[in-house]
């Protein structure tokens, strides 16, 4: 049995809440029989009182304190048949009835857990992204930054070199006359 969400969004807790409202009707239900039923008058209304705990945990999706509520229905089972206002039969049916609920209140707390470890695992997967994403746009700022310096930057021309300057000195008279 899984409790994680299925079809439309509902989750596996209005499966504890029919549980627990099926354990305290049969509860319930025992009280009104014959007075042959293996359980007392006052054990019984001890008894659905203790249900109506945990229907009421389960009802607000509080798995937690619904396993609470049935650690208490438990002992107050195990204290009622020790004072003999329970048959062992009976005694036996109510403990079956408990421990299905139980295992469906577990499921739900389990389902609960990991519901957190995956928000928390996306939470921590998102927050990774969003820091890589923002450090590549300031590399990426930085680079067009460095870009700009440096087509801002004026480039020096080269200096002109100085034209050789005429030779002085005597010529040997080639080309002149005279």
């Amino acid at each position: 049995m899984t409790l994680l969400r299925s079809r439309g969004g509902r989750s596996g807790a209005r499966r504890c809440i029919r549980l627990a409202a099926a354990l305290a009707l049969a509860a319930l239900l025992a009280g009104c029989g014959p007075a042959e039923t293996g359980l007392q008058r006052d054990a019984a209304r001890q008894l659905q009182e203790q249900v109506l705990s945990v229907s009421q945990a389960a009802a607000a999706n509080d798995p937690a304190a619904a396993l609470k509520a049935l650690d208490g229905l438990e002992a107050g089972v195990a204290s009622a048949a020790d004072r003999g206002q329970v048959s062992e039969d009976r005694r036996r049916g109510i403990m079956t009835s408990v421990a299905a609920v139980r295992a469906d209140l577990t499921a739900a707390v389990e389902a609960l857990a990991a519901a957190a470890k995956a928000a928390e695992e996306a939470a921590a997967a998102t927050a990774a992204a969003e820091a890589e994403k923002a450090r590549a746009e300031a590399e990426a700022s930085a680079q067009a930054a460095a870009e700009s310096a440096a087509a801002a930057a004026p480039v020096p021309a080269p200096a002109q070199a100085p034209a050789p300057a005429p030779a002085k000195g005597e010529s040997k008279g080639k080309g002149k006359n005279g």
